[in-house]
C-alpha cells in the first residue's frame, strides 16, 4: 500500500519546519517502492510562502522537494484575500478551489493529515 500524507500550513513562519518535516519524510521512504505520496496544502497567509520574495531562503528547498514528487497546492480564496494571482506562483504549485475541501477529500482519500 503506498503511504499517502497531506500536510497543512496556514502560517507563514511555519514554512521552514513544514519543508523539513516533507524532507525527511520523503527521505525516509527513499530506494522503496512505491513511493509515498506527499501534497502540501497552503492556505490563508502561508500561501505568502509561495512568492519568492517571501520565500526565498527556502525556495530551493521546494523546488527540490517538487523535483522529488511532493505537490504543492494552494488555497484560490486564501488567494484571493490576499490578491496573489495564479502566474505570481512557481510552476510547480497547484491552485484548488478551496483549502479545507482539498484537505476533507485527500483525507477521506485515506492521506495521514499532518499539520507542524
Amino acid at each position: 500500500m503506498e503511504p499517502k500524507v497531506i500536510f497543512h500550513i496556514d502560517e507563514l513562519p511555519k514554512w521552514r519546519l513544514l519543508l523539513n518535516n516533507a524532507a525527511n519524510l520523503t527521505a525516509s521512504y527513499e530506494g522503496e517502492v512505491p513511493g509515498p505520496a506527499i501534497k502540501v496544502l497552503a492556505n490563508s497567509e502561508a500561501v505568502k510562502g509561495y512568492l519568492q520574495q517571501n520565500s526565498a531562503d527556502y525556495f530551493f528547498n521546494m523546488e527540490a522537494l517538487a523535483q522529488k514528487g511532493v505537490a504543492f497546492t494552494a488555497c484560490n480564496h486564501s488567494m484571493r484575500g490576499l490578491n496573489i494571482a495564479a502566474d505570481q506562483l512557481p510552476p510547480f504549485v497547484t491552485v484548488v478551489p478551496a483549502g479545507v475541501r482539498e484537505l476533507a477529500d485527500r483525507q477521506m482519500e485515506g492521506y495521514a493529515y499532518i499539520k507542524p
